[in-house]
């Protein structure tokens, strides 16, 4: 099967990685430098399954820059381009999927789009209406910083939504190319499906902000944060994951989502989506107070990514809080290796390790890890388990 996938970020390089171990797929991306990766079998992102892949497995695989080299004659043409959440309209930004669904207009009418970019809910039925001749299934992705090529290989469901036949077509070609058998898949409308992704990263940012909260409670009280943690998540009803204390969600899906879902619930009684979203910059700004009470002359950001294994440091909590440390006058350099430059203006940036322990008098990491071991006595996180 020639499957299209369109977008080279974390959904589209998994989608495309996955699918290319069972049929032939052709990526299309706007950005050279990614398509040459591919076509070289480097992986363009920091994700230990796509790394091992690129460098081992048998991929039918290629990448193109050219939409109608891409979009010759295929059977799906999956739609994974981002959908920033803009601050002016309370929406996503959802030009690049109609522009791409356009271009499967144009190019290959006798397509299955499917669109895997988190969307507003009722995006994909207004879609429908406008390329009444298209065929166009809604598939939300469920995917972690770092493990995005795992997780499709694990699926924890597959959901399609619109018509059934390419619907339940599409959800048994992504469950046929996963690892695990029996994966649960379920069909259903496009507005259910787009309210079932933004409903469950907003329960998942709902359970960061919830353990989040109970960590500042502890630090104002001087309780163990650690101890009521444990014994609150011995609660089998509550569990035992999901449950580190952190600066905040962060990361490009639970900020944008969370908002958005907010948004989607205009006319709708609620109160609880606010407080999830208030709540995430309460922690933050609380987060910036904290480390202040403690003077520091100098402050060290040791990584911008939140999440280990992961080199994606888009929207994360611990740059809002190095920006808030910034604007209130305090020194602040930042130790990140997958950079070059800083990302933050008005901020040094320092790659080589020792130089930043030394300059660093408080050092602030989401989690510790193995090379701040000899400087703990200079570390400020909230990282109670040592994992994400």
């Amino acid at each position: 099967m020639r499957i299209t996938v369109v977008g080279l970020g974390y959904v589209g390089l998994a989608n495309a990685v996955l699918l290319a171990r069972k049929h032939e797929v052709v990526s299309l991306d706007i950005d050279a430098s990614r398509v040459d990766m591919v076509n070289q079998r480097v992986s363009p992102l920091v994700d230990q399954e796509l790394i091992q892949h690129f460098s081992e497995a048998e991929l039918n695989l290629t990448a193109t820059t050219d939409a109608a080299v891409a979009l010759d004659n295929p059977e799906f043409v999956i739609i994974a381009t981002p959908t920033n959440y803009d601050p002016d309209t309370q929406y996503f930004d959802t030009s690049s999927v109609e522009a791409v669904l356009q271009q499967v207009q144009d190019l290959a009418p006798n397509a299955v789009a499917v669109i895997k970019s988190t969307i507003p809910i009722g995006f994909t039925q207004r879609m429908q209406e406008t390329h009444p001749d298209l065929q166009i299934v809604f598939s939300p992705e469920f995917l972690r910083e770092g493990k995005a090529l795992y997780d499709n290989l694990h699926p924890s469901r597959v959901i399609a939504s619109g018509s059934e036949e390419p619907a339940t077509r599409f959800a048994e070609m992504m469950a046929d190319a996963a690892e695990d058998t029996d994966v649960p898949t379920v069909i259903t409308g496009t507005d259910e499906a787009e309210a079932i992704k933004l409903f469950s990263n907003t329960y998942l940012a709902m359970r960061v902000a919830y353990f989040n909260e109970l960590d500042t409670f502890a630090v104002e009280k001087g309780l163990d944060s650690g101890a009521v943690i444990r014994g609150v998540s011995l609660d089998p009803r509550i569990g035992d994951h999901y449950n580190n204390p952190s600066f905040g969600y962060g990361g490009y899906c639970l900020p944008k989502d969370t908002r958005q879902l907010r948004a989607n619930y205009e006319g709708v009684p609620q109160n609880l989506i606010d407080a999830i979203v208030d709540s995430n910059q309460t922690r933050m700004d609380f987060i910036v107070n904290d480390v202040l009470r403690q003077n520091p002359s100098v402050v060290g950001i040791h990584r911008l990514a939140m999440k280990a294994g992961s080199d994606n440091f888009r929207s994360s909590s611990i740059s809002v809080v190095l920006e808030g440390l910034r604007d209130r006058g305090t020194e602040v350099v930042i130790y990140e290796p997958t950079v070059e430059q800083s990302p933050i203006e008005g901020v040094a940036l320092e790659n080589d390790l020792n130089t930043f322990l030394e300059r660093s008098e408080l050092i602030i990491t989401n989690r510790v890890g193995d090379e701040l071991e000899g400087v703990r006595d200079k570390i400020y996180s909230r990282d109670v388990y040592g994992r994400d």
